[in-house]
């Protein structure tokens, strides 16, 4: 299908799309890689009126360290994330997760910010985002103001971010020492959304789990946070009895959708599978048994 007339915006600041999103308000979508939105305007499942491309504005892209933060622009492509020494180094979780995103030419043009904005549970990075803890820099007519990643993510396609608002910047805390981090996902196929996925990002003192963020992809309306599954490890030795009862707890909160890649049951229990190998993993690279 072909999507209906609209009229097409290209600022060159932030500023600028801001004044854009204020005078157009619900009528005006933002456009970043355009991988999301393009395909529903096809389907006419959008039908902004006026489109917002923020690609020109340089501002948006890059990685950097700001006192121990991780620093990440909203229009940083997925590549950008591969092939960032800088993420390679203080955030692997980041570069892993996105070498399974799509496919290669959707990770040339698919940015990060564009993933989070977009709300879908299916996405990666919504998961990954609850997992590291981040927060995110939206700016707006009445200026800019940082949310949580958990305080984000309200339901499908829908997001803590204002009509007048464009996401900026993605801040990641640094990991301490002993941290370690895994995303497992399950797919059908290159370029297809998780059947379901896990990622998990434990820090250890020895054999004991001192943190632990647990959180799940497209096995709810949106990316979950597995707080029970966390609190299972936390403060113990981790064991694989444990890792099955974290499991067990990440599965209880498994509300997904039947579609071409299985029941809600089969799901749920990938889900659970998915926990268990991101467990692992994890704790293994952050220097536990």
């Amino acid at each position: 299908m072909i999507p209906p007339a609209f009229e097409y915006h290209a600022p060159g600041s932030i500023d600028d799309a801001v004044a854009l999103l204020s005078q157009y308000g619900d009528e005006a979508k933002i456009l970043a890689g355009g991988h999301s939105l393009l395909p529903m305007m096809k389907l006419r499942f959008a039908e902004p009126e006026h489109l917002v491309d923020i690609n020109n504005i340089d501002s948006l892209k890059g990685i950097s360290e700001e006192n121990g933060t991780i620093v990440i622009g909203a229009m940083t492509s997925e590549n950008e994330l591969i092939a960032s020494s800088l993420l390679q180094e203080k955030c692997p979780l980041l570069p892993e997760a996105a070498r399974q995103i799509a496919d290669p030419q959707v990770r040339n043009r698919g940015t990060i910010g564009g993933d989070i904005a977009h709300g879908d549970p299916g996405n990666d990075h919504p998961a990954l985002m609850l997992a590291l803890d981040a927060r995110f820099t939206l700016v707006g007519a009445n200026g800019s103001r940082e949310v949580a990643a958990q305080d984000f993510f309200l339901g499908t396609f829908y997001t803590a971010l204002e009509a007048d608002e464009i996401l900026t910047e993605i801040r990641i805390a640094a990991q301490p020492a002993g941290t370690g981090a895994s995303y497992q996902k399950l797919k059908r196929k290159t370029g297809d959304y998780a059947t379901a996925a896990a990622a998990a990002v434990i820090t250890m003192a020895g054999d004991t789990c001192q943190s632990v963020r647990i959180s799940l992809t497209n096995l709810g309306a949106t990316a979950l946070r597995a707080t029970a599954a966390e609190t299972v490890l936390t403060g113990q030795k981790i064991t694989e009895d444990l890792i099955n009862q974290a499991a067990a707890k990440a599965m209880e909160i498994c509300d997904p959708s039947e579609d071409l890649r299985g029941d809600a049951e089969y799901k749920t229990q990938m889900g659970g599978e998915m926990t268990r190998r991101a467990i692992r993993e994890a704790v293994q690279r952050a220097g536990g048994n």
